[in-house]
């Protein structure tokens, strides 16, 4: 399983870049929607506090355990539906559908890094339609933590990058 830095940046990086290059709709995409996409993206781990609750509760939920519920794609529909809901209805609700759009990219990103970057993948991707699951298991090893690390790097330094191309991002010692 990715870190969750990795997880907040998958999201937050591809975003970011539409907000600068793409999109027509810049007062939609602020730098809040930047932030929830970060969030967005370690949400699906939500499940791992969740269930340690209900633990302590004595309350066994199996559909809440780690990659249950909340790393099926019936996850990101339950924000991506709303979404379009907001989006397509009254004008004055168009930034609240972007950020139920965002929500549910960063769910998908979350997921679809576990399916194929974690080494013990087995994610139930259509459920409630299939208790199949799924996984790529493309790491395998003792070094997967240096992997993960390095992916975290990677990433991070190339979105560090870009924003102090991008906007110029100057630090001050005065």
């Amino acid at each position: 399983m990715p870190f969750a830095v990795t997880h907040a940046l998958a999201s937050i990086i591809p975003v970011d870049l539409y907000r600068d290059y793409i999109t027509k709709h810049k007062k939609y995409f602020t730098l809040f929607t930047i932030l929830v996409a970060g969030i967005a993206g370690i949400l699906p781990d939500i499940d791992i506090p969740l269930s340690l609750i209900l633990k302590v509760l004595g309350w066994n939920v199996p559909l809440l355990l780690h990659r249950g519920i909340t790393h099926t794609l019936f996850f990101g529909l339950i924000f991506l539906i709303p979404g379009l809901i907001l989006w397509f209805s009254q004008k004055k609700y168009k930034k609240w559908g972007i950020l139920f759009f965002v929500v549910a990219f960063g769910i998908t990103t979350h997921i679809i890094l576990d399916l194929i970057v974690s080494s013990s993948s087995t994610l139930m991707l259509f459920w409630p339609l299939s208790l199949k699951t799924y996984g790529l298991n493309w790491i395998l090893g003792s070094a997967i933590l240096n992997v993960y690390a390095a992916i975290d790097a990677i990433l991070l330094l190339g979105w560090l990058t870009h924003e102090e191309i991008k906007h110029k991002i100057k630090i001050s010692f005065s």
